[in-house]
């Protein structure tokens, strides 16, 4: 069986960052998906399901009421190693066309305050496992140690 093109990353390598993950052909329109890589593979503890839940659900919320992309937010939500998240945007796209809206959408998670959207038994399906101060807390390690600082290396996959 033929690997598919995620898992022909060199995960040994990868730093934290933005990436283009792959692009796809649907009808005319081309998806960008952007793998936003928050903890580096199996070099450093992966985040915990509560915190990388909220994640989803103040990021979500975050990209699909932004005015100014909210009709091209394909998808947002968690990679099953819990190193990152993907983002799904219609368009043919790179790295740094997103920078912005990611930096912005980490920004509205660290200083987010109140009750998290979609946290109840009507709205979601696991609303117990949250956990917004750690959400906060890998928000603002995010933007700090990664955002902040971005080089190709961030933006590019490795050889």
């Amino acid at each position: 069986m033929k690997k598919i093109p995620s898992f022909t990353v060199n995960h040994e390598v990868l730093k934290r960052g933005i990436y283009v993950s792959r692009k796809d052909k649907v009808g005319d329109e081309t998806l960008t998906t952007f793998d936003i890589r928050m903890k580096e593979p199996n070099r450093e503890p992966v985040m915990n399901t509560a915190e990388l839940h909220t994640l989803e659900h103040l990021g979500a919320t975050y990209l699909r009421n932004n005015d100014e992309i909210k009709d091209d937010v394909i998808y947002f939500g968690p990679m099953g190693c819990r190193t990152g998240c993907y983002l799904i945007m219609k368009g043919d796209l790179e790295s740094k066309d997103v920078v912005p809206i990611v930096r912005d959408m980490f920004e509205f998670c660290k200083d987010f305050e109140g009750s998290i959207p979609g946290a109840a038994p009507r709205d979601c399906g696991n609303y117990l496992d949250q956990n917004l101060d750690m959400c906060k807390w890998e928000s603002k390690k995010y933007l700090d140690e990664v955002l902040d600082h971005l080089t190709d290396e961030n933006l590019i996959y490795p050889e």
